[in-house]
């Protein structure tokens, strides 16, 4: 059950990152368009590439996770034991859980705040930024406590998961 969540989640991450990607980068083009061929600026278009910008970043961290590429020093953890080895993750993924919690939690507290307050040129409350750190910290949260059972899993098992 939990690989399906995580495979449906997977999906569904995959298909919004990639959609506001070429979003982005449409908008931006267009921008550089009407700059440089039509010497004709649009008020929105650069706010609305920072505005993707921030959400590609803030759900893309999650992305980063399942990949397994965040920057890491495992020149100890490396040397250690197996079961060791897998309770250090253990310990990570819980570590990460309480940092991305802490950050879901002031993301909430700044989007009720930012509520009413809009962006100049896309005329959207600036909350809808700050939603995109609450999402992509929760679903990191999602990833990381799967990981974090996974790693105990291995631990009282004994079993091998790469």
């Amino acid at each position: 059950m939990r690989k399906k969540v995580l495979k449906a989640l997977d999906k569904i991450e995959d298909t919004v990152l990639i959609a506001m990607f070429m979003t982005m980068v449409g908008v931006i083009f267009f921008q550089v368009i009407m700059r440089y061929v039509f010497n004709n600026s649009l008020s929105w278009s650069e706010e609305l590439g920072k505005f993707l910008f921030v959400w590609l970043s803030w759900l893309g961290i999650s992305i980063g996770h399942r990949r397994k590429e965040h920057i890491k020093i495992t020149l100890l953890v490396d040397k250690l034991p197996y079961k060791l080895k897998k309770s250090a993750e253990a310990i990570t993924e819980l570590i990460l859980i309480v940092i991305c919690g802490i950050t879901m939690y002031y993301g909430v507290i700044m989007i009720n705040i930012q509520m009413n307050v809009p962006y100049a040129g896309i005329k959207i409350s600036t909350a809808w930024g700050y939603l995109s750190l609450v999402l992509g910290c929760g679903i990191f949260i999602i990833r990381a406590a799967a990981y974090f059972l996974e790693a105990v899993k291995c631990i009282f098992k004994n079993e091998i998961i790469t």
